[in-house]
């Protein structure tokens, strides 16, 4: 079984920068395509971006130009670089395998706050 540990989120400033960090259990980026969501208040879990095993990148309109996916696998790390955040971001963000969101298994998640 998969183990994510999500990091990184807080409180910024609209116009402010976060980067999330996903950690894996062990090296599994080659085998799956890995994803991010994030879920708002009163809202359902939406997809924002995912990662192919090849690095084949995806991402909702949304967020295109302003998120960057990217994984380190010599760390077993994955990335969310985010800039230029807005308030519509504030969510709490999961990252998770393609595999487990179709299971609908999740972890905790790290929240985001943008608000001045």
């Amino acid at each position: 079984q998969v183990q994510l540990v999500e990091s990184g989120g807080g409180l910024v400033q609209p116009g402010g920068s976060l980067r999330l960090s996903c950690l894996a259990s062990g090296n599994i980026f080659s085998s799956n395509t890995m994803t991010w969501f994030r879920q708002a208040p009163e809202k359902q879990r939406e997809f924002i971006a995912s990662i192919t095993n090849m690095g084949t990148t995806n991402y909702i309109d949304s967020v295109k130009g302003r998120f960057a996916i990217s994984r380190d696998s010599a760390k077993n790390t994955m990335y969310l670089q985010m800039n230029n955040l807005k308030p519509e971001d504030t969510a709490v963000y999961y990252c998770n395998t393609l595999s487990n969101v179709r299971r609908d298994s999740w972890g905790q998640g790290t929240p985001v706050t943008v608000s001045s």
